[in-house]
């Protein structure tokens, strides 16, 4: 398992002052700008999932890269679950298909969903997104009890 930073550690309880790291940085919380490159699929998840992680105090802008890669892998396991559904209608249920020579093999878009989703529930337990890596997270409410993204809804100017 990779090493967790601290604010993890504090959250599931494992934290230990005698072996915090000197100077770990410590980004300031934040919703990075949607990646443009991003399919609308991959959009679409950025928006349903950033706010959230930002509540919970797991998003920085330096996390954009990650959950744009999370967001582009479920967006690729979308697309090619639509093309499966989508071969599936001419009467073939596009889990197979034949070769050129005529043999049965299984769907090439399978395997690209596979791996789509294995490398999305990976980046997806790194943020805290599964059952198992939520349950072992316990964050605080925030100090002053307000919530931290009123600032990205507010009619006013921002803070």
């Amino acid at each position: 398992m990779a090493p967790r930073g601290t604010h993890l550690k504090l959250v599931t309880g494992t934290f230990r002052r005698h072996r915090a790291p000197k100077n770990e940085p410590k980004p300031e919380l934040a919703i990075p700008p949607v990646p443009p490159e991003l399919s609308d699929d991959a959009k679409l998840e950025w928006g349903r999932v950033s706010l959230d992680l930002h509540r919970l105090g797991l998003m920085t802008h330096i996390d954009r890269a990650a959950l744009a890669a999370y967001c582009d892998s479920y967006g690729l396991w979308i697309r090619t679950r639509r093309l499966l559904a989508k071969i599936g209608e001419d009467g073939a249920d596009g889990l197979l298909t034949k070769t050129v020579q005529g043999n049965v093999i299984q769907n090439p878009l399978i395997g690209i969903a596979n791996k789509a989703k294995r490398d999305m529930m990976a980046y997806a337990e790194q943020f805290g997104m599964t059952p198992s890596s939520r349950a072992r997270l316990s964050a605080p409410p925030p100090p002053d009890g307000r919530d931290p993204t009123e600032k990205y809804f507010s009619a006013g100017p921002r803070d």
